[in-house]
């Protein structure tokens, strides 16, 4: 929608949600997560699992993909370890 020019910029993006500045900034920042990623979390195989969404924030702050790809196996590691106990 920015991109079409339909909104100006995030606050009218939130606006236009119903939900603050803060949250739409916080969602577009998961557009720095590593592609496929982004295709996991978004994928209809997806496992149901309690994946916190802080958590994946958290990994989109992280510059290298490389990196992120490491913190991410090692975060469904962990998720899944918890489900087990």
């Amino acid at each position: 929608m920015m991109e079409a020019g339909t909104v100006a910029n995030y606050s009218d993006l939130a606006q236009l949600g119903r939900i603050s500045t803060a949250r739409i900034t916080q969602i577009m920042n998961l557009l720095h997560l590593a592609p496929d990623i982004q295709e996991q979390i978004l994928s209809p195989e997806a496992p149901a699992f309690a994946l916190r969404e802080s958590a994946v924030r958290k990994l989109s702050t992280v510059v290298l993909w490389s990196e992120q790809r490491i913190r991410w196996r090692q975060l469904l590691a962990a998720v899944e370890q918890s489900r087990l106990a």
